[in-house]
């Protein structure tokens, strides 16, 4: 960091009570009260006049007609601690300038008019040479100058201040890593231990951004946006760095630099950075991780974001949910008042974000599409059986769910039988109303025969959907016995010619077709008790 060395003379202001002044022999002939805080200083003993032209101008405009004047500058940015800085500079003390309080004195010096019009190598002008010369040109001295200017904000943009740094920082983003020479924050796990064989990363510039206040952070990144000197990945990057310090809500843990003040914790305030942030996602798919949106999704609803925002997640979410795993699905509930462990309402919304987006494909290559809607198949069908655990899932959940993803998706049912079977089992009280609800999304026809045999006596399954197994495997029995009956028969036509005076015999299939009978009987038995 730059400092600027002002000034020779020790230090002789001190505090009495609330009143600031300076040891001299010479009394006092100027008060200034600046909020609670009284200076009292001289007027030509010092150069203090000579050298600020609004404090020439109020004295002259005095209607005190004794020597000593009282002034009010409750209005100078910086307040007390500017004023100080400035008046220090008039009494030749020493004051160390650096990137902490250039923002605050700076606008003082022009408030309190202190250019080179009023005197030669006023303050204003040799502050504007620091800037230019040293803050300027160093990567966490202008960062940490954007930062010090939320404080004095309309005057720091006025006076240029924000618009230079901002420059000077994009200008070093866009600069080719294998060029960075200046020191920057970068706290990556495992980054240090392997530094000296690392070149510099190709994000070593998001970790700093991530101090700033959003504003400015979005000027920042709509202006390397602008260029598209980056990758979309790099863009994204840095809005997750960022919303992992400021929005602590979608990371596991929460960081250790992250404020705590009541200003930075306001729901509001995160509502705006929420907003913000997803305004600068990339257009370009996977600029930003599933993960990443699917967390952004899930506090919506507690910040109270815009309907807009919302819709845009939520596409956004749609487009990439083919990159997501089972874990990146199990997040927990949306609000505390919610008892289920797992937030499905969301999940259920980004499936059907998908598939609104799936269906207006055009179906150019119908394999792709194929594949894509079977791969969300299997990731909710994973998904499923999970949720089918905990106990407070309400049944309605969980059937909307499974009914949202269209038979194509489902090749095979193993999968689905799977998590219906674990949630009869864990939600032992549901209704017979209930448990049709679940199961009839269920397809026996698309069951392995393994699965088929467990379903039949699975005394959990509502007893309708057993009489639909049931039927199923008897008319594949019956298909497969005909099937070999018909083949016989083709391949004997001959030999039944020669010898069709010889007595008939019992076939096999008239034995089915008692055997059939037989199931029938008792699936009329079970279809009454079903009613």
């Amino acid at each position: 960091m730059k400092f600027m060395k002002l000034g020779t003379r020790p230090d002789t202001f001190y505090t009495e009570e609330a009143t600031r002044t300076v040891m001299s022999d010479v009394p006092s002939d100027l008060t200034v009260q600046i909020n609670d805080v009284t200076y009292l200083l001289h007027k030509l003993q010092y150069p203090l006049l000579p050298k600020s032209g609004l404090l020439q101008r109020l004295c002259s405009e005095s209607d005190d007609r004794s020597n000593s004047v009282a002034l009010d500058l409750h209005d100078i940015p910086g307040g007390e601690e500017a004023f100080e800085l400035c008046a220090k500079f008039c009494y030749g003390i020493t004051i160390n300038l650096s990137a902490h309080n250039f923002v605050s004195a700076f606008c003082a010096a022009k408030f309190l008019r202190m250019t080179e019009a009023v005197e030669k190598g006023n303050l204003a002008m040799k502050l504007e040479a620091f800037f230019s010369s040293c803050i300027l040109e160093g990567w966490k001295d202008s960062i940490l100058t954007l930062q010090n200017t939320e404080k004095v904000y309309e005057w720091s943009e006025n006076l240029g201040i924000i618009r230079r740094c901002i420059e000077s920082i994009v200008d070093k983003i866009l600069t080719p890593p294998t060029k960075v020479t200046w020191s920057y924050t970068y706290t990556r796990p495992g980054y240090w231990t392997k530094r000296h064989q690392s070149s510099v990363p190709r994000d070593w510039w998001t970790e700093d951004l991530s101090f700033l206040g959003i504003d400015i952070f979005r000027c920042i990144v709509a202006a390397v946006k602008s260029t598209n000197m980056l990758q979309p990945q790099l863009i994204g990057e840095a809005l997750h760095v960022y919303a992992s310090r400021w929005l602590p809500e979608i990371t596991e843990n929460r960081p250790n630099e992250t404020s705590t003040s009541q200003e930075q914790d306001s729901p509001g305030r995160k509502q705006k950075i929420l907003e913000t942030i997803v305004g600068l996602i990339p257009a370009d798919k996977g600029s930003v991780s599933i993960k990443f949106l699917l967390r952004l999704l899930r506090i919506t609803n507690f910040l109270a974001v815009s309907p807009v925002t919302k819709a845009e997640l939520l596409r956004l979410s749609g487009l990439q949910l083919e990159e997501a795993t089972l874990s990146d699905l199990l997040l927990p509930a949306q609000t505390p008042n919610d008892q289920t462990s797992t937030n499905i309402d969301m999940v259920t919304m980004v499936l059907e974000s998908f598939l609104r987006q799936w269906r207006r494909q055009t179906p150019a290559d119908e394999s792709r599409l194929l594949m894509s809607i079977q791969k969300i198949g299997k990731l909710i069908d994973s998904y499923l059986p999970v949720v089918a655990k905990d106990a407070n899932m309400p049944v309605q959940k969980v059937a909307s769910l499974a009914e949202t993803l269209p038979g194509i998706a489902r090749p095979h049912h193993d999968d689905l039988y799977k998590a219906i079977n674990i949630y009869l089992k864990e939600h032992p009280e549901l209704s017979k109303i209930e448990k049709k609800q679940l199961c009839r999304v269920l397809d026996c026809q698309k069951l392995s025969p393994g699965v088929r045999a467990h379903a039949v006596r699975n005394e959990h399954l509502p007893l309708r959907t057993v009489v639909q197994i049931l039927f199923f495997e008897q008319e594949k029995g019956n298909y497969i016995t005909n099937k070999k009956h018909t083949s016989r028969e083709l391949g004997t036509a001959g030999v039944l010619e020669s010898n069709d005076k010889l007595p008939l015999r019992p076939t096999r299939n008239r034995e089915g077709k008692s055997e059939m009978r037989g199931f029938c009987n008792s699936v009329e038995f079970m279809q009454k008790e079903i009613k």
